[in-house]
């Protein structure tokens, strides 16, 4: 069966306006997190706790793009869109900061946590 892309590009957007990514870009957008609960004689079951939903990436440091203004970002729709077709939407969400800037590699890291996120 012949395969498509499954990795490469991407795009990262905020309120619908495109940041130029520049390195990984990684989406969580699962709702729960659980964690076994083994006794002495065997495993009882699991906690099931919700979780934050994210997406994060790492940016260019373009002249055009302001770490103070993303600093401030609340109560945003961040979207992250794969080469592979796949979708994702974060909403209700804000810069989870502090942003630390890689002047080596001209570039930040900046994740972006929400209230729910889909894979749409």
């Amino acid at each position: 069966m012949p395969q498509g892309a499954i990795a490469g590009t991407a795009y990262l957007k905020v309120d619908g306006n495109m940041y130029p990514l520049k390195g990984s870009l990684t989406v969580s957008v699962t709702p729960y997190e659980r964690n076994g609960i083994a006794g002495q004689d065997y495993v009882h079951g699991y906690q099931e706790l919700p979780r934050v939903p994210y997406i994060e990436g790492d940016v260019s440091t373009l002249p055009e793009i302001s770490t103070e203004e993303i600093e401030l970002i609340t109560d945003a729709t961040i979207t992250a869109e794969l080469v592979n077709g796949r979708v994702y939407v974060l909403r209700n969400a804000w810069c989870k900061g502090p942003i630390e800037i890689n002047t080596s590699d001209g570039q930040f890291r900046v994740r972006f946590e929400g209230v729910s996120g889909d894979e749409i």
